[in-house]
């Protein structure tokens, strides 16, 4: 189903006196300087700052309900939207809003809403009286209704009703009238476009909002978003990344949220958190200044022994351990044991407890950081689920690479002993998916896992010793010691742990272009091309062999300091994979086969080798679309012959380059 959109064009809108519950997204540039990190600080509200009890229908009936309607997502545009630019205003009403409902239409089911939403409004007091399964606001309601920085429209509010301060003469205030309501939709969401003071935060791009709940279930039926103009990019590449922050912050306004989690309910409608029998709601924790939920929404847990630097640290988390997302879990990481998913326990009020763990995670999309290809995986889903108010369409789910199969010693042990176990002299095995290969010069990028970006390890050098329990290396390569403990990953959220991760080229501190393969943008300057990559929407990411690439003429010879792996064209045909370099095609014949190349282009001989990956990392899902298959490996046929260039100088040319013309170059887009 479409995202249906409901245009409002409204004036004199007023900023709401009380934090809803925000979500905020935004990009960080952290000391290394190449590595962009999209974080979200979702600031959950006050427990009195929420409306609750939206009367809809009766409880009964609703319970009885199967959860089999596609959630219906209205829209309704705040007149700030058409204050955008045009590029903007044109991106985010006609791509970015609309693919973004339209997933969640597609991916969640919720019981479906039969009759007419029409929201409470607004009490002067936060004490309010249910009579007749409605609520009545002490004497008066407030003017305006607003959720997030909107003005909820008349329109779309009940009638207001009062009681006098002890409960009695209750009624609908004189001169009150309802609005039409909003039928044919299960949860409106307001948007709105200021540059608020929360958009100077971090270069935030959007922050997020639940604002009301109705009162047979509990389920959030309405929200707000806020779109920070000024950090709203319209670059083809920066796309995916802004579609993929707005669909994070509609889920926390859908039930993703620390101020949610203890209205959760089971599969039969009944709460997992016991309710007051005074307040109808669930008890209140004064620390956070939100509803308690429940053990077993969300379990602590204690591990006594987490290995750091030098010895043990007590660590404790907090799980979500609802049966959907305890089994997810369990089956991603392949480790029964796994008591829940753990969720991030780092970052102010608006990142720990509302996202999953960093360190565990890493780029499911609901992580408190996006730092590359984020995807929401049947984890995710399974949560959704697990609130009670949606059924999920797994077939949505994006695939999670990241610890697959990787066992309880991933999930349950720290990155440091997972490091340390795996590189001992006995293991012999690699430390993927983490990494110990400080960035510097000259700089040897990698591939990601997905081969979709060219990649650096972000283990880069702190200017303070970290905290212990982030400590996670006893040595480290080309590292004095003594000096390991100032060294980390420099995503903190996933505890200073360092992997692989796609980075960006500046210059002057502007983005010049990014590492990811699929955009054509990415591409690097002609003068600049030295391994000749193409980037594009039918790349990926193939290594180098450990020699740096060259580039020759008849007087002159040069080399780039950053070399290791690029972006080139492939194809998959006759069962195997085939590398194009420059329109030249190189048939793979066996993982890690070496294919020299050698292209004249510009004048220039570019020099220089690729080495094959297996065939199934590239071809496997396309052959099987197409049912075929990788051939196995095979030696190189002797008749194989691929194209190379050679250089034709005189006897003269050579001596000259031989003598002086040696040139090491580094390219200057690179800000460490």
């Amino acid at each position: 189903m479409a995202a249906r959109v409901r245009l409002k064009m409204r004036r004199g809108t007023g900023v709401s006196s009380f934090a809803v519950l925000l979500s905020v997204c935004a990009v960080l540039v952290p000391a290394s300087g190449m590595f962009e990190h999209r974080h979200c600080d979702h600031q959950h509200p006050r427990a009195h700052e929420i409306i609750h009890g939206v009367h809809i229908e009766p409880v009964h009936e609703v319970k009885k309900r199967s959860i089999s309607q596609p959630v219906r997502i209205l829209l309704s545009y705040d007149e700030s939207v058409f204050r955008l630019d045009d590029e903007k205003l044109d991106l985010i009403n006609n791509t970015i809003l609309p693919e973004a409902v339209h997933f969640w239409e597609r991916a969640l089911m919720v019981r479906e809403t039969k009759n007419t939403i029409r929201l409470n409004r607004k009490c002067e007091s936060s004490q309010v009286f249910v009579k007749d399964h409605h609520t009545h606001c002490i004497d008066t309601c407030r003017p305006v209704t607003m959720c997030g920085e909107v003005r909820v429209p008349e329109d779309h509010l009940d009638v207001c009703r009062t009681c006098n301060a002890t409960g009695h003469n209750c009624g609908i205030a004189e001169g009150s009238k309802a609005g039409p309501g909003i039928d044919g939709a299960d949860f409106v969401f307001y948007v709105s476009a200021m540059q608020t003071e929360r958009c100077h935060k971090g270069l935030t791009v959007a922050y997020a909002a639940h604002c009301q709940q109705e009162a047979a279930l509990d389920r959030p039926i309405a929200g707000h978003a806020n779109l920070c103009p000024g950090s709203i990019s319209t670059k083809p590449q920066e796309l995916e990344t802004l579609l993929s922050t707005v669909k994070h912050e509609i889920l926390h306004a859908l039930g993703f949220s620390v101020s949610l989690y203890a209205f959760y309910r089971d599969e039969n409608g009944e709460p997992r958190t016991p309710r007051r029998s005074d307040t109808g709601k669930p008890p209140l924790n004064e620390k956070l200044q939100t509803h308690q939920w429940s053990e077993n929404t969300i379990k602590t847990v204690v591990r006594p022994r987490w290995q750091v630097h030098g010895g043990y640290v007590e660590r404790t988390m907090q799980m979500i351990v609802t049966p959907r997302v305890r089994a997810e879990v369990q089956a991603h990481f392949n480790c029964p044991e796994l008591e829940g998913a753990e969720l991030e326990d780092q970052g102010e009020d608006g990142t720990a407890l509302t996202h999953w763990e960093k360190r565990v995670f890493e780029n499911e999309a609901m992580t408190g950081t996006h730092t590359q290809n984020p995807v929401y995986s049947r984890i995710t889903l399974a949560l959704m689920e697990d609130t009670g108010w949606y059924s999920a369409n797994y077939s949505m789910a994006q695939e999670l690479g990241w610890g697959k199969n990787l066992g309880c010693n991933f999930a349950m042990k720290s990155c440091k002993e997972w490091i340390s176990t795996k590189s001992s002299p006995l293991s012999g095995k690699s430390i993927h998916p983490f990494c110990n290969k400080v960035k510097q010069d000259p700089l040897q990028t990698e591939c990601t896992d997905d081969r979709s970006s060219v990649a650096l390890c972000n283990l880069v050098k702190h200017s303070q010793p970290l905290p212990k329990k982030y400590q996670n290396f006893d040595s480290i390569p080309h590292v004095r010691a003594g000096e390991e403990q100032y060294y980390g990953g420099s995503v903190s959220l996933a505890d200073y742990c360092p992997y692989i991760q796609e980075f960006t080229w500046r210059a002057r501190n502007i983005v010049v272009r990014g590492s990811h393969c699929l955009y054509e943008e990415n591409n690097p300057h002609p003068d600049k091309n030295f391994a000749l990559e193409k980037y594009g929407p039918h790349s990926r990411c193939f290594d180098h062999t450990n020699d740096m690439w060259e580039e020759r003429t008849c007087k002159q010879a040069r080399q780039w300091q950053h070399w290791g792996s690029g972006c080139y064209l492939y194809k998959c045909e006759v069962g195997r994979l085939h590398i194009i370099v420059n329109n030249y095609t190189y048939t793979c014949y066996h993982a890690g086969q070496e294919i020299i190349i050698r292209i004249m282009q510009n004048g220039w001989l570019h020099k220089g080798a690729l080495i094959c990956p297996p065939c199934r990392d590239i071809c496997q899902a396309e052959f099987k679309a197409r049912n075929e298959w990788c051939k196995p490996g095979d030696e190189r046929p002797l008749s194989t012959t691929y194209h190379k260039d050679y250089l034709h100088c005189s006897s003269a040319d050579n001596f000259n380059l031989s003598i002086s013309m040696f040139i090491i170059l580094i390219l200057p887009l690179v800000v460490r």
